[in-house]
């Protein structure tokens, strides 16, 4: 296969720039006139991205080979953490009512509420998007994604995050402006603002003990996260339900940035897991209605690092098929890294105090083993080749099937993650424009009406960026 002319052009023109910057005139001209080169190749330009010297070349191999040494692979041919083909990789273009940078898309359900007189909400599956111009907007899954429904009037300021609950009756949105809001069909049943600003995330979870009972979390750039309790009436009386005021109050010491209900995998009671900027430890809270939620431990994904904060944990997922099995998206530069970890869930109850004296040694040795658990429980800390800076907003979603994990980039393509080896297997490009901040990616099965006969199940991946594109990628 022969070079590329890219290629050629850069080493040519370092070659150039070396032979300029030490003086070898006689060189230089030789070299030029053998290569059949312009005059002035190799002279610097006012671009320092453009002025690549064989210094930099190898300060830069350097310290990417710095990274790699932290990098982590899985190794084993466990079939079922092997990425799944075929793999969505196909693009559509959704059109969308108005043209704005998407914050955020996903496939949900949206229902219609009693006496709405809109008869287009049916109750299905659509798929939502939100975008900076502050619409929401409702598309049809079926071929063609006609709108179905834009709101223009919901919220003041842009929507950042969605859940939908109970199959679509309801719909909770956080926008910038610190507001929770409480949709129901096309009706804005309620809205609070708990928090000062930017409420960048909401989180829902159904109470098994009580169908009836939902939790509700929110993280807001106010450095605190705010835990709801719901008690859903019946359907009949839909359009009654109100946010209540919060049941408990975190306050952190910087702001969060993602969260997630679990139940623990030995008492099935609820925990919150939060994570926050300038922190590598994923806190673990307890659920319960009181003012305060209780911290009951904490584990750090970074347990041998000698780094002040080596990275934050931008956005957390839990495995389709594991419920211990966390995806983790990270704020390390320049590359966006995927650390996949086993969650060491604390014990709820207190274990007595032991009786045994304790020293400097026994608390060093406390320390160790703490961190070999913590370093044990990393299974995959792989580098993404993902573009990002200190204003990106990682994200990442897992394959409905747990084989893989896309994740997003500002270079405008989608990578995909293999579980097992966190090594990238599928590039996702055609779609967004290079370039462009890739906002949101939402991954999972989306049951597509057809003309005739019943739906078929297709793997979808939806991206939005910043070139104002929704695209939904298909096998």
């Amino acid at each position: 296969m022969p070079p590329s002319k890219t290629i050629d052009a850069l080493s040519s023109a370092i070659v150039a720039r070396f032979l300029r910057s030490n003086d070898y005139s006689e060189t230089l001209k030789a070299f030029l006139r053998e290569a059949d080169l312009a005059p002035d190749v190799g002279q610097t330009s006012g671009d320092d991205t453009n002025n690549w010297t064989i210094q930099s070349l190898l300060e830069e191999k350097h310290a990417y080979d710095q990274t790699v040494d932290f990098e982590r692979y899985g190794k084993g041919p466990q079939k079922s953490d092997l990425w799944s083909e075929p793999a969505p990789s196909k693009p559509a273009l959704v059109q969308t009512p108005t043209s704005s940078n998407i914050l955020s898309a996903s496939v949900e359900q949206w229902q219609k509420p009693c006496g709405d007189v809109d008869e287009t909400a049916t109750a299905q599956s659509y798929i939502v998007s939100t975008s900076a111009d502050k619409h929401v907007h409702l598309l049809e899954t079926e071929e063609g994604n006609a709108s179905i429904k834009s709101f223009s009037g919901l919220s003041a300021t842009p929507v950042l995050s969605f859940v939908s609950i109970l199959q679509g009756r309801y719909i909770l949105m956080s926008n910038m402006a610190g507001q929770l809001i409480l949709q129901h069909g096309s009706q804005m049943l309620d809205s609070r603002k708990d928090h000062a600003k930017y409420l960048v995330k909401v989180v829902t979870y159904e109470d098994k003990t009580d169908p009836s009972k939902w939790w509700v979390a929110t993280a807001g750039w106010d450095q605190s996260v705010n835990l709801y309790c719901l008690n859903i009436p019946d359907e009949a009386n839909a359009p009654s339900l109100k946010i209540s005021e919060p049941v408990a109050r975190i306050k952190l010491d910087s702001n969060p940035e993602s969260l997630l209900f679990v139940p623990h995998v030995d008492t099935n009671e609820l925990l919150l897991l939060v994570s926050r900027r300038d922190s590598t430890y994923i806190y673990y809270y307890k659920v319960e209605e009181s003012s305060e939620a209780r911290l009951l431990g904490h584990q750090n994904l970074a347990p041998h690092s000698n780094a002040w904060i080596a990275f934050s944990l931008c956005d957390m997922a839990l495995s389709p098929h594991d419920p211990g099995l966390l995806a983790v998206a990270t704020s390390s530069l320049p590359h966006m890294k995927v650390i996949i970890v086993r969650l060491l869930f604390p014990e709820i109850e207190t274990a007595p105090a032991s009786e045994d004296p304790v020293t400097q040694a026994s608390q060093a040795m406390a320390t160790l083993e703490l961190q070999n658990r913590e370093d044990a429980a990393i299974l995959v800390q792989a580098n993404t080749f993902a573009p990002q800076t200190d204003y990106s907003t990682p994200q990442l979603a897992w394959r409905p099937n747990g084989s893989g994990i896309w994740v997003n980039g500002d270079d405008g393509v989608v990578r995909g993650i293999e579980t097992k080896t966190g090594k990238v297997i599928a590039t996702l490009k055609g779609g967004h424009e290079a370039g462009f901040k890739v906002r949101t990616v939402w991954s999972g099965y989306v049951d597509v009406p057809q003309k005739e006969g019943n739906p078929v199940r297709e793997e979808w991946v939806i991206s939005g960026g910043f070139d104002k594109k929704l695209i939904v990628w298909k096998i």
